[in-house]
């Protein structure tokens, strides 16, 4: 894949939400997660790089202390099928005794996001919990009925890219969800 098959792949997409209602997704889970977590002084892992655009748009929105870091472990790297985690950088932040919320652009089948939440565990964390943008409606997760507990948009079950999500490394700047033509 090049620029110029990523612009047609574009092009030809189907947009699924607009920037306007993702934005509102963002306002709505910031909101959440205030009520919820203004007295917990969590730490929040922005998982890389899916999870770049959505943290950066939600963290200016957490009007409470807290700390962020960052995670990178990928099944996927600029592909489309998921394969062994491959852990890139675990969080430098002390997470014994915390509230750890993990924020990422998707959760798809979850093997990702549950084996980072494990390892978050296994670090000492008191609590976990995950601040996706999508949640793909499935019945595919790798947890029967596993959910984010804060969630923006839920959509169907097609390959998804903007807002963080890419396809094939592209797009993640795409001002939108679109779904590939077809799928």
């Amino acid at each position: 894949m090049d620029g110029y098959g990523a612009a047609r792949v574009y092009e030809e997409s189907d947009l699924l939400a607009t920037e306007e209602e993702v934005l509102t997704a963002i306002g709505r889970i910031a909101a959440e997660m205030t009520l919820e977590l203004h007295e917990c002084d969590p730490v929040l892992l922005c998982c890389m790089t899916g999870g770049i655009v959505f943290a950066g748009q939600l963290l200016t929105r957490l009007n409470f202390p807290l700390q962020v870091d960052y995670v990178h472990a990928t099944r996927y790297g600029h592909g489309i099928h998921g394969e062994a985690l491959d852990w890139k950088m675990k969080p430098s932040t002390q997470l014994s005794g915390k509230t750890v919320v993990l924020i990422d652009d998707i959760l798809d089948v979850g093997v990702t996001l549950a084996s980072i939440a494990e390892y978050c565990r296994l670090m000492g964390a008191e609590r976990v919990l995950m601040a996706v943008l999508i949640e793909k409606l499935h019945l595919r997760k790798v947890t029967p009925g596993m959910r984010a507990d804060f969630s923006g948009l839920e959509i169907g079950d097609r390959f998804l890219f903007g807002y963080g999500l890419d396809y094939h490394g592209y797009w993640r700047n795409a001002p939108g969800i679109y779904a590939i033509k077809g799928q």
